[in-house]
């Protein structure tokens, strides 16, 4: 597919997770360094190929922030090149000046990269990346020893200690927008064209709220309250900038911004440890789980029988986002109550999460089954009568999801809390036992 207005003398910019022209690492370098600028996005058929539902809520709201992007662009003279295609083929088929781009450090990104990169060698073709979606990556905090962290909190420490502003500098690229490209509008394919529909779901707006930032330690883990910035979409598709994320963080919340550092350190895992279909630590793969598909339906139609559970799986089914208490919530019910594999419900999140990221959605899954890059023991079984009466004792959030509460409608419980936590122990403590 050889687009015709691409030559030598044009450079492109390809966004993937950085769907912004604001603070934008490649998008700075590409301006700064080259005439004839062109955005351009890329609707990968091989991702697109894997999504279940043809109604994703994350392909419309990617399709949503191109069409803000591409009138953006228009206004300055420019435009925005998206096509529908296997990134190999499209750079096989076009020969640009040089290729400008963020880094992406899941598995699938990096062989799609690697492989790029070596198509566009073999032209002469300059392929050029640079840190962007994540504050530190890769090597950047290392131990003394020159070996990663797999335990948050040291991480956390170097983090904080390393940090400079230079690390949280905006990129501005006003002096340099008239090395963009010039060119007549260039057609968007529709949703239907890439083979997708509409979605129901209302997306959360790009706004950063102080208020919510500066009362998050006391509010975030309360689900029936506002208590959560709501930005996780926007992190993880680069509608937002990180550096400026955590430049508010630092001014405002402490607690907000270890949310940013955890983003670091899931990211910064799985540059490490790439086989996150594993678990981490590989003794709790030995665990003999039940896997009993009527449980796991209840579970994913939110019909347990357990409020606070029933209420996060249905806000996650209406929404796309689920409140991050009751997220571990949840899980912890999944794997430890049902003692259905992690990888089970890390799945169903992956397709329905608006905000799903591979890193921090396999790093949550493997905290829940204690499988993962953490302290605590095997034995942490949350409690959801207990979570409940902590954290939605006025029972606002379960009321608001489940309206047959406390009727002939709702279900029984589909097992009793004290059994499932001894089971659950039992059939742990019988996996990690043996050799």
């Amino acid at each position: 597919m050889k687009t015709q207005f691409i030559d030598k003398n044009v450079t492109l910019l390809w966004l993937r997770r950085d769907l912004r022209l604001s603070d934008h690492t490649s998008l700075f370098y590409a301006l700064k360094e080259n005439k004839k600028v062109l955005p351009l996005f890329i609707f990968d058929k091989e991702i697109l190929g894997k999504l279940e539902d043809k109604d994703d809520a994350r392909v419309n709201f990617i399709h949503d922030t191109l069409q803000l992007l591409k009138s953006e662009l228009e206004k300055l003279g420019s435009s925005l090149l998206v096509v529908h295609a296997s990134p190999s083929t499209f750079f096989k088929s076009n020969t640009p000046k040089a290729v400008y781009t963020n880094e992406d450090y899941e598995p699938y990104a990096m062989q799609r990269d690697k492989k790029v990169a070596q198509i566009l060698a073999s032209k002469n073709v300059e392929f050029k990346t640079y840190k962007d979606q994540v504050i530190f990556a890769k090597e950047d905090i290392l131990k003394n020893d020159g070996t990663p962290y797999t335990v948050f909190t040291p991480f956390s420490k170097k983090w904080k200690a390393q940090l400079i502003p230079n690390d949280y500098k905006d990129y501005p690229i006003n002096k340099y927008l008239d090395n963009l490209i010039k060119i007549a509008p260039l057609p968007l394919p529709s949703l239907k064209q890439i083979g997708f529909q509409t979605t129901k779901i209302d997306f959360p707006p790009r706004v950063i709220k102080s208020s919510i930032i500066e009362h998050y330690s006391r509010d975030r883990n309360y689900p029936a309250k506002k208590g959560t910035t709501q930005l996780s979409i926007h992190i993880r598709f680069g509608t937002v900038s990180i550096r400026k994320l955590v430049a508010v963080a630092l001014k405002k919340n402490e607690t907000w911004l270890n949310e940013l550092i955890w983003r670091d350190f899931y990211h910064m895992i799985l540059w490490h440890f790439p086989n996150v279909s594993q678990a981490f630590k590989p003794a709790y793969d030995r665990i003999e789980w039940r896997n009993n598909p009527n449980e796991f339906q209840a579970w994913c139609d939110g019909q347990t029988g357990y409020p606070i559970v029933d209420a996060g799986m249905r806000e996650l089914n209406t929404t796309g986002f689920m409140h991050n208490r009751v997220r571990m919530i949840v899980a912890s019910f999944l794997v430890k109550h049902l003692l259905i594999d992690w990888r089970w419900g890390e799945a169903y999140f992956a397709r329905k999460l608006l905000d799903f990221d591979l890193a921090a959605n396999n790093g949550g899954w493997q905290w829940a089954a204690g499988s993962g890059c953490d302290a605590a023991p095997y034995f942490r079984v949350f409690n959801p009568y207990l979570q409940t009466e902590k954290f939605d004792p006025e029972l606002i959030y379960i009321k608001k999801w489940i309206p047959e509460f406390n009727s002939d409608q709702y279900p029984r419980p589909i097992v009793e809390h004290s059994f499932a936590r001894e089971r659950a122990l039992r059939t742990y403590k019988q996996a990690l036992q043996n050799k």
